[in-house]
């Protein structure tokens, strides 16, 4: 398609391409979104956020033991925008850090459903999830239960509901 002629069509032109790329980024704005980060050792509280939109999740965690391991997060929006999903994982599989502590919090939405694994899944090797003792979800987050977590954390899933406005 050609760009518009003479001053009325300049005027349309200009009027257009600011639509157009807002329009773009609205698109692009929804689209998921991978993200890598080290998780440190060494006894410190961490903490690694992303957001989506109006979405944000973040992983607080401390860990002893081992070096630094490159973990990913992805955070998504369903098509409808009902759904806002956070995973935080190992992508080699299985850490080898000894855990303290770890809370994966979501902004914007509500927790629908959240599993923590000790190993995420890779080659022929499966997803193990933790005891449903080792960890608590709230209607925000999901953490470690004090006591009860054995300290082994490859992954975690959250799938949380957007508020939905109604017309």
């Amino acid at each position: 398609m050609a760009a518009p002629s003479g001053r009325s069509g300049r005027r349309l032109w200009a009027a257009l391409v600011p639509a157009a790329l807002l329009c773009l980024a609205a698109q692009a704005a929804q689209e998921p979104s991978t993200a890598e980060f080290d998780v440190r050792p060494g006894g410190e509280v961490h903490s690694f956020s992303q957001s989506l939109g109006d979405y944000s999740c973040t992983f607080t965690y401390s860990a002893q033991g081992g070096t630094n391991e490159q973990w990913q997060m992805n955070v998504a929006i369903s098509e409808d925008n009902l759904l806002f999903s956070c995973s935080i994982w190992r992508p080699q599989g299985k850490s080898y850090l000894f855990f303290t502590q770890f809370k994966a919090e979501v902004k914007g939405a509500k927790i629908e459903h959240a599993m923590a694994y000790s190993q995420a899944a890779v080659g022929a090797q499966s997803d193990i999830p933790l005891k449903q003792e080792e960890f608590e979800v709230t209607e925000t987050t999901v953490s470690h239960r004090e006591g009860k977590f054995r300290f082994e954390l490859s992954k975690l899933m959250v799938v949380a509901k957007t508020p939905r406005d109604e017309l």
